[in-house]
């Protein structure tokens, strides 16, 4: 029989709800005192367990990691206190994972899908426009109900971003991804890619970073969220650094960017835009960071209530995972200090419970 740990403390619902008395019994929740003795107690404030709904596991610098590496990424952003992962696209096979006792539950987008050699080496499924919307499709089957498409990088050619598809190969893609069940997510960094994007009715818009205030009523109107990633937007400068001499209006680009990322964020929150948290971890970013970018978006302007709701009841929601309710999975993180009042609080975690396994 699985141990029956109590909460002492205050429990967190909602980002303004508060609850006390909680247990997890045979690694369900519950808010009736169980008859048994509880084998455990834990002291401090209860969330549900973050989500990072932007990550690479199984993918490193070069691309797909062995098994090994990839459980290591696992683990990693496990103790930190994510407990549910969307994988934004890796090019290693991470079924495996799910349903590990030392792994986030996983949400598998498959491998992402890229303009051919307009991405980063090895990462990507690469085609070229007439081979876009098959590819989506298989995707869309392999993956666990959602997709990742590469919608801008930059174009040599031009020397700056640009989208990587035509308008049209775009809006049949996202169409035939909707038709397989699944939906759709973009890495956008550009401004005029996020028009096509819109326009093709997607489902979700990775960085963002060339959000202006013409595209705020559009999102809001078509429900579509943005994962900002801003502890990646942070290595901006450096990109743009390496690019000065071959690319400078690329490099130009790419400062510009950066140097509006928190006002773009703060505008879309302000406006109605849902935003949820993801670290972009797997290839430059180091796994479990899930807390610094918590921490980046209450940094960027947004309420500390909304930060944390972009990592666990918002994000959960939006995924289709259980909070903290009657009966759900024991999946929750306990930090030392009220996280509303005290926000670096997260980032040093006192204990992570996994379907009701003390796992920190």
């Amino acid at each position: 029989m699985a141990e029956i740990i109590q909460f002492n403390g205050a429990v967190l619902t909602g980002p303004d709800a508060e609850e006390r008395g909680l247990w997890s019994v045979d690694g369900r929740l519950t808010f009736r005192r169980p008859a048994a003795e509880p084998d455990r107690f834990l002291e401090g404030w209860v969330l549900p367990g973050f989500v990072d709904a932007h990550c690479h596991i199984g993918l490193g610098p070069g691309g797909a990691v062995d098994e090994a590496t990839a459980e290591e990424q696992a683990r990693t952003d496990l103790t930190a206190g994510t407990l549910l992962a969307r994988d934004a696209g890796s090019p290693a096979d991470t079924r495996f994972l799910q349903g590990s006792r030392g792994a986030p539950l996983l949400i598998r987008a498959g491998r992402h899908v890229a303009r051919t050699r307009r991405y980063l080496r090895g990462f990507a499924e690469e085609v070229e426009p007439d081979a876009l919307v098959e590819a989506v499709r298989k995707q869309a089957r392999e993956g666990d109900g959602w997709v990742k498409l590469v919608g801008d990088w930059i174009d040599r050619d031009a020397g700056d971003l640009a989208p990587s598809f035509p308008a049209a190969v775009v809006r049949d893609a996202v169409q035939a991804v909707h038709d397989e069940g699944a939906r759709i997510t973009a890495h956008c960094f550009a401004e005029e890619t996020l028009d096509q994007m819109l326009d093709a009715d997607i489902d979700c818009i990775e960085h963002a970073t060339g959000l202006l205030p013409r595209h705020l009523p559009r999102f809001v109107e078509q429900d579509v969220p943005i994962v900002p990633t801003l502890i990646n937007i942070a290595t901006f400068p450096d990109i743009a650094a390496q690019a000065d001499a071959k690319f400078p209006r690329y490099a130009a680009h790419m400062r510009a960017l950066w140097e509006r990322r928190a006002e773009r964020v703060l505008e879309a929150f302000e406006a109605g835009v849902g935003i949820y948290a993801g670290t972009d971890a797997g290839s430059v970013i180091r796994h479990g960071r899930i807390g610094d970018e918590i921490l980046a978006l209450h940094h960027a302007g947004l309420p500390m209530t909304a930060a944390l709701d972009a990592a666990c009841w918002g994000a959960r929601k939006w995924l289709g995972a259980e909070g903290v309710e009657e009966g759900s999975r024991a999946d929750v993180v306990v930090c030392r200090e009220d996280p509303r009042q005290i926000p670096e609080t997260v980032r040093d975690l006192d204990h992570v419970v996994l379907g009701g396994r003390l796992v920190r």
